[in-house]
């Protein structure tokens, strides 16, 4: 086990109707912010009337900046400095799932930097200042809501980077399961992906003697797989729902980084699919990820039998630890399909013609490798793509 420092500063807020607290959490760093959001989801479902009610009951003035898309863009990020900046806004309170809270994080530092806040996603700046970014979230997925992660879509060649600063952790994260009864089966299926692989990137690991850390990624993955069919079958099931909310929280608080060093390849090449493609992420991810698997698994068979057994029951084979290996493989496999993922990029209508383009620009052609279990070059990333197929 390595060294390490664990900090996590988020206040979460857990439970049902706790998203009538908003008003009260945030008068206590602004009484003026900005509501950020995506579409018209939060006023169908009567959620935005409640956090205006509640922001107003706690004496909270407000300016609105909606239109938070899917693998959130770079021009709605500025739109948002500009009007923080214009209207001396110094808190930002994001309702929504990952991307809405990406943008406030983005928002959030780009608003006291002197340049483009392209800057920090691109390696050009290191992030010094932030304002302080709220949360009541409505998908669980992306485990932004206590991260220190911001991913954006820069539509000028269609990047999608990320950064990552302890300046971003939100001050406090509203969950609520009430609010994703209404989730699409499709959007619950995707931000399961996206949690399993949150920790599936930190789960394989060459660093040895992580076997609390091992279990605990484990146990998140069976409450995953044991979960998800039951919400997708009952919508409403609170239980099952509060179940896959935590799970996606504890996914990316850094608590499963402890001791060990994860990989992150996984992600590196999604983000050329769905910054090109505009998929969902947690789509993305249920493609790339069993490729990456049988592209690595010999780098450390064990590891990959491990995953098989302890996570997805298979019969431990002694005389042979690649086919147990290979069958967790399969299972992962198996399972994303069962809950209606795209499991190959045929099967998200994706084609062979940006093979090269996509690996070029993970790599920065070639100049630059991704990938911490086994480093990959620019040859690696397009198998790995060709794989994926």
């Amino acid at each position: 086990m390595n060294n390490f420092v664990f900090q996590n500063a988020t206040k979460i807020i857990f439970g049902k109707a706790t998203e009538n607290q908003v008003g009260a959490e945030t008068a206590k760093y602004s009484k003026k912010v900005l509501l950020h959001y995506g579409g018209g989801s939060i006023k169908k479902s009567g959620l935005y009337d409640r956090v205006i009610k509640s922001l107003r009951d706690a004496g909270v003035e407000y300016i609105e900046l909606s239109g938070v898309q899917p693998n959130p863009r770079l021009s709605l990020v500025r739109e948002g400095i500009e009007l923080c900046r214009k209207n001396n806004i110094e808190f930002i309170l994001a309702v929504g799932g990952g991307s809405v809270i990406d943008s406030a994080k983005a928002i959030s530092i780009g608003i006291h930097y002197d340049g483009d806040v392209w800057d920090f996603y691109a390696g050009k700046a290191k992030v010094e200042k932030a304002i302080p970014v709220g949360v009541v979230l409505t998908i669980p997925a992306a485990g932004s809501e206590s991260s220190g992660s911001s991913v954006i879509t820069n539509e000028d060649g269609w990047y999608k980077r990320g950064v990552t600063s302890v300046l971003m952790r939100p001050k406090f994260a509203i969950l609520n399961p009430e609010l994703t009864f209404t989730l699409p089966p499709y959007q619950t299926a995707c931000g399961t992906a996206d949690i399993m692989a949150h920790i599936m990137e930190r789960y394989f690991t060459n660093v040895k003697n992580v076997d609390l850390t091992d279990r605990l990624c484990e146990a998140t993955l069976k409450t995953m797989i044991k979960n998800v069919p039951i919400a997708l079958k009952e919508p409403e099931n609170y239980d099952a729902r509060a179940e896959i909310m935590w799970a996606g929280t504890i996914a990316h608080n850094d608590l499963l980084d402890t001791g060990r060093i994860g990989d992150w390849a996984s992600h590196d090449i999604e983000h050329e699919i769905s910054g090109i493609y505009d998929i969902a992420h947690g789509a993305g991810l249920a493609i790339v990820f069993p490729a990456w698997m049988k592209y690595v698994y010999k780098h450390d068979i064990d590891r990959f039998a491990q995953f098989a057994v302890r996570v997805w029951n298979v019969d431990m084979d002694f005389a042979s630890p690649e086919r147990t290996a290979l069958e967790g493989i399969e299972r992962l496999k198996g399972f994303f399909r069962q809950i209606g993922l795209p499991v190959s990029l045929r099967d998200a209508n994706i084609g062979d013609d940006r093979l090269e383009e996509m690996a070029d620009k993970r790599t920065d052609f070639g100049k630059e490798t991704i990938g911490n279990f086994v480093e990959l070059n620019r040859e690696d990333v397009l198998n790995i793509l060709k794989l994926a197929r």
